[in-house]
């Protein structure tokens, strides 16, 4: 390569302790048991026997954009500074995934020269003053003659397109953008948003000053200043070719430096400056990379769906580690299984990865590391098939996805991972619409000795519809009841029907937060569910969220006789808000669930255990 990589010295000095051997030992609760380089080795192996000597498909490389403003010419030698960037990420690729052990793979580059990228130049179609931070997908359109002119086609492909929307002051060393500064996209294609900037080249990384003002990250060196805007480059990237956010852990924080798609954004070329370890690929998302076809150089089935299976899957606890084992299948080969483990909250830049490579039967096993204590998680696992992709559910297309919590001395809670095991065959029964198998499983829950699981199966096998009067014509005796089995003065939601105590679809029962719950209101926004009261009841109190299978944002509130009494902030998926309100003398009740200002689509709102109490 015409430029060396600031990282290549690591491949031969960086430990490589952290890997696990099956069976593994759980002695140390600060590592995830991650495959072992013998494991590696036959995941390639196993990749190179799916594609072949001759590999199948056409060439995959990344296409490189610069479009600037109409207004705006270049920033002066652009061609050769991103050139020397991207040879220089496309080296640390190519280290991090031969430290890994499969082989010097990276992302591929069109050249012109041995010094020079072919990078595609196009002007915009307005002036600066017209381009935003919003304006990513309108400056891609842009694009589009120009790509289908050299015959690039973005539903495809992976492209990077390098935004000209940042100023410079040399004079007062002051640095601002309002670039689009984003990506998306998987094996199939994929986009990535950048910017350029004359303050960015590889002489700069190793530079203490000058120091300069940076919008939004203060006063900094300018080497640090391209730590984060390389850095920048190399992250986003990885999230055009599909890897989400992970971190590191703190014994890895110490010994390899940060995960490039964590924080390792900023990160990038620290130890140049002595200021860290810099940044680095996880496992997991070196095996993710390894099929991808700008690292395997085959397209070999990458349009066959990306169905698996995962059977006799087992969640345990070991120390304060989770441990999970299974079995995965699928018609394409699986050659490794990673998981996952996000904490709530933060989005998933705070989730921890566990890696596996299957045997023969397809058998596996991962452990997590230790977990942030008195928190509730989600497990992701996600099998990665030989074809580049990473498998979904079979025919539900649906993600492996598993609740947990963690106690507040670490041991992780594995009490709603329990419950949905236990209620996942009658699921089954009912999404297959096996009407032998449903009575089956129903009859079996409503015999438990367990009141949830006879109340779930209740529910799940009801009609979705109100099985009590309106609370204004239920007798004394009764002194607190489920909102939810009561009869409604009117009702509306703004998908679907409005049910109550279950879905009007799959995945039918009520799963919130990683939640089951046997009583809620179903409250697609914009939903509205009045109730008449009659001045009987004391107090209204419960839960809301969004049902765990959409993804959209809502807001609640709690209208007494006409007068707003209760307002949440804006519920994401993972949230769920808590109320109580005073109903003394109220002759109405009103239920209502707004759009959370992102669209409507997804905002599937829940009412959660709302119960009504006379004192």
């Amino acid at each position: 390569m015409a430029t060396k990589s600031a990282y290549a010295f690591r491949v031969a000095c960086l430990s490589l302790g952290f890997f696990g051997l099956f069976p593994f030992s759980l002695s140390t609760a600060q590592e995830p048991v991650d495959a072992s380089r013998e494991d590696m080795a036959r995941a390639a192996a196993l990749l190179k026997e799916w594609n072949g000597d001759n590999r199948e498909g056409e060439s995959r490389s990344l296409h490189l954009i610069y479009w600037t403003p109409s207004d705006r010419e270049p920033v002066p030698e652009y061609q050769e500074r991103l050139s020397g960037i991207m040879r220089n990420i496309q080296a640390f690729y190519a280290d991090e995934m031969e430290r890994h052990g499969l082989g010097r793979r990276t992302f591929n580059l069109e050249s012109e020269s041995d010094d020079r990228l072919r990078i595609h130049l196009v002007k915009g179609l307005g002036p600066y003053a017209d381009y935003n931070v919003q304006s990513g997908q309108r400056i891609k359109e842009e694009c589009l003659p120009t790509l289908e002119a050299n015959e690039i086609n973005p539903e495809r492909e992976t492209i990077m397109i390098f935004c000209n929307l940042a100023t410079w002051n040399e004079d007062k060393k002051e640095f601002r953008h309002k670039s689009p500064y984003y990506a998306g996209g998987g094996p199939r294609n994929g986009t990535a948003w950048q910017l350029d900037t004359p303050t960015i080249s590889l002489d700069r990384l190793s530079l203490k000053e000058p120091i300069i003002n940076d919008g939004q990250y203060g006063d900094i060196s300018l080497g640090k200043h391209n730590s984060i805007f390389i850095g920048g480059i190399a992250h986003e990237l990885g999230h055009a070719l599909g890897l989400p956010h992970c971190r590191e852990t703190p014994s890895q924080k110490q010994s390899i430096g940060t995960a490039l798609m964590g924080s390792g954004n900023r990160t990038y070329g620290d130890e140049l400056r002595d200021e860290g370890k810099g940044s680095f690929l996880t496992v997991a998302h070196a095996l993710r990379l390894a099929s991808h076809p700008q690292f395997s150089g085959s397209t070999k089935g990458l349009s066959l769906p990306a169905d698996a299976a995962i059977d006799d899957l087992s969640l345990s606890v070991a120390g304060k580690q989770l441990v999970v084992s299974g079995r995965a299948s699928s018609e394409i080969p699986i050659y490794a299984v990673v998981a996952y483990f996000d904490p709530e909250g933060g989005g998933d830049y705070n989730s921890y990865t566990a890696t596996a490579v299957p045997d023969s039967t397809g058998k596996f096993q991962l452990a997590s590391p230790a977990l942030p204590p008195g928190m509730r998680g989600e497990l992701r696992i996600f099998p990665l098939l030989a074809n580049g992709m990473t498998a979904r559910g079979g025919m539900s297309r649906t993600p492996f996805r598993y609740p947990y919590r963690v106690g507040k001395n670490g041991t992780p809670d594995l009490s709603q991972f329990q419950r949905k095991a236990e209620i996942r065959p009658l699921l089954e029964a009912l999404r297959e619409g096996n009407e032998e198998s449903i009575r089956k499983h129903s009859d079996a829950m409503a015999r438990s000795p367990k009141p949830f699981l006879r109340e779930i199966a209740q529910s799940v096998t009801g009609n979705g519809k109100a099985s009590l009067s309106s609370p204004d014509l239920l007798g004394p005796e009764i002194k607190k009841v489920p909102l939810s089995d009561c009869k409604t003065e009117s009702a509306s939601v703004g998908w679907a029907t409005p049910t109550v105590n279950r879905l009007p679809g799959p995945p039918v029962v009520l799963e919130s937060g990683g939640d089951l719950f046997a009583h809620g209101i179903y409250a697609h926004a914009p939903a509205a569910h009045r109730w008449k009261l009659a001045g009987k009841w004391k107090s209204i109190s419960g839960e809301a969220g969004l049902a765990d299978s959409n993804r959209g944002s809502v807001v609640f509130s709690i209208h007494v006789d006409g007068e707003k009494k209760w307002n949440s902030r804006t519920v994401k998926p993972g949230d769920r808000a808590r109320y109580r309100v005073d109903l003394s003398g109220a002759d109405q009740i009103e239920l209502r669930v707004e759009d959370g200002g992102d669209g409507k689509a997804s905002d599937w709102g829940l009412w959660l255990n709302p119960v009504l109490t006379r004192k």
